[in-house]
């Protein structure tokens, strides 16, 4: 007889697909409250969710610390700590991993945590006012989902249920070259902007398709990762030697050798043949010349780069370091931001990825000048716990908490979000 571990916790927030996966197992062990315990096999989620609630109720009896674990997730760390318990070890170890040591992956987080606010009292703040504008667009908050890569490997649905979440909220989507679904499936989906994330293969031909597709899908910007000419030393990745599992495949990239398969370089080398490391200044002239769509650069982490990227003619900059992915001991991006911001002198919006995880993070980069920023992981663990449901959970506890923020600092509109929010000893 087979076992499946299942948390009391994990059946509030999927019922139907924890009683299934307990109908396959033949058994449950519920753990997480003390000693594993077998429960008979329940014919329906009632009888689950009843079994599930006696041994919580008996924890709680007992005084155990744990106990009430079950309930649903209310922050973006509660979906952090489920999500592993949804995916495989290799899938998990693809999307929480960072470069080397994963120094910078941690920077990321805690250099949010090292900004203090400051408050303002006395203000009307009975009405909080989160749109704003954004390469000519309203946002109803400044919240977009980060491209990411391999979805389906967190869920079934993978990127049309991020679609899906990103819908009920209203939140602009970044679709990733190396989607599981085709753009223009997410795009057939898709009742919220999108923007395209592009690596630039080795077959220019095949870019400039790509590009093309996007745009004809109805993309409205375009975003070209370019802190990423070689993979990053992902140590996680070689422990479980990462690769996509049968079924799965880089959906737009088919055509191509690269479109399945594993992406890691060889012992001897650090090119993987799946990413164009010659690319360089000149091809911004190009790739702009193949759409209208406007142009962001993703992965810009100093003030020269910035600076050119702005004389390239490019629409606006992300400020990422590929979320601790790439180089590790790179800068968290949040200390990166002003120096952007102030070389870029608002001549096109800065954008800010890496490490958020809540309101008061998104408060304090748009605070130092970012017009939004992108979330990332947090959508990730949205996806693996709650599918669609999940992904528009973490964007709503996000915007909420944000909302929060500001009333609690008075500012009443993201107009109104400027430096004198961040609190600087001294001033």
């Amino acid at each position: 007889m087979k076992t499946k571990w299942i948390s009391s916790r994990e059946f509030s927030a999927s019922p139907g697909r924890a009683l299934a996966a307990v109908r396959r197992a033949g058994r449950v062990l519920v753990t997480g409250h003390g000693k594993p315990r077998a429960i008979m096999i329940p014919t329906s989620e009632e009888a689950l969710a009843s079994d599930l609630e006696r041994l919580d109720r008996a924890d709680s009896e007992r005084g155990d610390p744990a106990a009430g674990a079950s309930a649903a997730p209310i922050n973006v760390s509660d979906y952090a700590r489920m999500a592993p318990e949804r995916m495989s070890k290799m899938a998990w170890g693809y999307f929480e991993g960072g470069a080397g040591d994963e120094h910078t992956a941690r920077w990321n987080m805690e250099a949010y945590a090292r900004i203090r606010l400051r408050p303002r009292c006395l203000v009307d703040v009975s009405k909080i006012d989160l749109r704003t504008a954004l390469l000519g667009r309203e946002l109803p908050f400044p919240i977009l989902v980060a491209p990411t890569a391999y979805q389906r490997l967190a869920h079934p649905d993978g990127e049309l249920a991020t679609v899906g979440g990103a819908n009920a909220t209203g939140a602009t989507m970044v679709v990733s070259t190396q989607a599981n679904t085709p753009l223009e499936e997410v795009a057939a989906a898709a009742t919220v902007p999108l923007w395209f994330q592009l690596y630039v293969q080795l077959d220019r031909d095949f870019t400039s398709s790509l590009v093309r597709r996007a745009e004809a899908a109805g993309y409205k910007a375009l975003v070209l990762t370019v802190d990423a000419p070689v993979l990053g030393a992902r140590d996680r990745e070689q422990r479980t030697n990462f690769t996509l599992p049968p079924g799965l495949d880089r959906a737009n990239l088919r055509g191509l050798a690269a479109a399945k398969g594993s992406q890691r370089p060889s012992e001897d080398s650090i090119f993987s043949g799946a990413l164009d490391p010659g690319v360089t200044w000149k091809d911004i002239d190009w790739l702009r010349s193949l759409t209208s769509m406007p142009v962001l650069l993703k992965g810009v982490m100093t003030g020269e780069d910035a600076g050119r990227a702005v004389d390239s003619g490019i629409s606006g900059i992300v400020v990422s370091n590929h979320g601790g992915r790439t180089l590790d001991t790179l800068p968290p991006t949040l200390e990166v931001l002003p120096e952007i911001v102030a070389k870029v002198a608002g001549r096109v919006p800065v954008l800010v990825d890496g490490g958020i995880r809540r309101g008061t993070d998104i408060l304090k980069a748009l605070g130092l000048g970012a017009a939004a920023v992108l979330i990332g992981r947090p959508t990730i663990y949205g996806l693996a716990v709650g599918g669609a449901d999940g992904v528009a959970h973490v964007i709503n506890i996000l915007r909420r908490e944000l909302a929060l923020a500001m009333a609690l600092t008075g500012r009443t509109s993201i107009a109104a979000i400027d430096g004198s929010v961040i609190w600087r000893p001294g001033e």
